[in-house]
């Protein structure tokens, strides 16, 4: 192994993206000379609460939603939390039952938890072999008491893409047929991911709140959006004073709601040519590897993804072990969410596939972004099955092929196997 590198390679965008210098111009004036408080009268502050709320007129415009319904938070967790308990105990009354799916980020799974240990009922939907949940499913899973359906639109993992205005019809045609409409079941969604690639008009999509992240568009860490519909009440989980409508207590993060509006803004204007460009990267990535390195799997469906989004589980090794020789050759990717690196358990994402265990610690992650080239996949084409040959050859891991376990049209290159696509129906 070489330890000269020439160029380092990120492929890890899903995690976090730089700031783009655009958006540090936006920033700059905010950082240093514009540092009053929003909540001042004079003019320091009247200037600061200029720029919040041209930001927030801003966001609203890309959600095709008013400027009122729009909190800004700390990032995507925050959001999440806040959207999930704030319904939570604000309907509780109402009924105690949430519904949400086995594949979905741990800032909601982990809330789910907590809102389990309070008393409420939770309904985990679990998806295709594909990694596509069936609105069916979640229709079926409705009940009388069910307050909030939460369903991601992108998966962070493996990019999966969810049909939220179906679901959001199934949800409403459910709605209507209820005597107090302020019930709900509201619909959840974490967009945190989808920024940037996919339609984010709220009105399309028929969700009643939905959760962005500035670090996931090139825009600052820390910094968020949440959309509330007008109409839906949510307890906020901060308190000590009146910003954000009376939802999100403490003073506004100035510079970097600015800086996220701005990265907005930029990533919707860019959606179509940056998506179409990345996406034939994708799939030159995804063809390569599965062309090149025997025993690989495609982890969920191949169309309906994001279009910088590769997952590909390679049998016979841990990717760990990838990740880090990779690492070594100046290529950066992941095994998963960047919320659970340091985790040693398996991807719960891939184990909902249905894939064994093996499969989901075999996983790597690799999403593109504004700065990938084709250089860049073909360096990762040259490097990966070198690495790969390695670690299999001091791996004490040995996977049995099954071919009848599995399911995915794309299941082993190199293997001669291809396998029919099934379907199982899950309540």
């Amino acid at each position: 192994m070489s330890d000269k590198v020439i160029k380092r390679i990120y492929m890890d965008h899903a995690a976090s993206t730089p700031l783009d210098s655009r958006i540090r111009v936006a920033m700059d004036p905010y950082l240093e000379e514009e540092f009053g408080n929003p909540g001042a009268l004079y003019r320091e502050g009247r200037r600061a609460k200029d720029a919040l709320e041209n930001a927030r007129e801003s966001v609203a415009g890309i959600l095709n939603a008013d400027m009122s319904e729009i909190i800004f938070t700390s990032g995507g967790t925050e959001g999440d939390v806040l959207a999930l308990t704030g319904i939570a105990r604000m309907y509780a009354n109402y009924g105690k039952h949430i519904i949400s799916t086995t594949i979905e980020h741990h800032a909601v799974l982990h809330t789910l938890d907590v809102l389990k240990k309070e008393g409420f009922e939770i309904t985990l939907v679990e998806v295709g072999q594909n990694g596509i949940v069936n609105p069916q499913h979640i229709e079926d899973a409705l009940r009388p008491d069910t307050i909030l359906v939460s369903v991601m639109y992108a998966n962070n993992e493996i990019g999966t893409i969810q049909p939220l205005a179906e679901i959001a019809r199934r949800i409403k045609k459910f709605r209507d047929t209820k005597t107090d409409k302020m019930s709900g079941p509201f619909f959840h969604t974490d967009a945190c991911q989808a920024a940037g690639y996919l339609d984010l008009d709220v009105k399309n999509l028929g969700v009643d709140l939905m959760v962005m992240n500035g670090s996931k568009i090139y825009g600052p860490k820390g910094v968020g959006a949440l959309y509330v519909r007008k109409g839906v009440r949510i307890k906020p989980m901060f308190f000590g004073g009146a910003q954000e409508g009376k939802r999100r207590a403490g003073t506004e993060n100035i510079s970097g709601i600015v800086g996220f509006a701005e990265a907005l803004k930029i990533a919707n204007d860019e959606r179509d040519e940056e998506g179409a460009r990345v996406k034939n990267l994708r799939d030159k990535l995804i063809d390569g590897i599965l062309k090149i390195i025997p025993r690989t799997v495609l982890n969920g469906d191949r169309d309906l993804r994001l279009p910088n989004n590769v997952n590909i589980s390679i049998l016979d090794i841990e990717g760990e072990g990838v990740i880090l020789y990779l690492d070594s050759y100046g290529i950066a990717c992941s095994t998963g969410s960047a919320c659970t690196s340091e985790s040693l358990d398996p991807s719960h994402v891939i184990l909902a596939l249905g894939r064994p265990y093996e499969y989901a610690h075999a996983s790597i992650r690799f999403t593109l972004g504004r700065s990938t080239t084709r250089e860049d996949v073909d360096r990762v084409l040259e490097v990966l099955p070198r690495v790969t040959e390695t670690l299999r050859k001091i791996s004490p891991i040995k996977v049995d092929i099954d071919a009848k376990s599995m399911s995915h049209p794309e299941a082993f290159a190199g293997e001669g196997l291809r396998v029919k696509a099934k379907s199982k129906n899950y309540k």
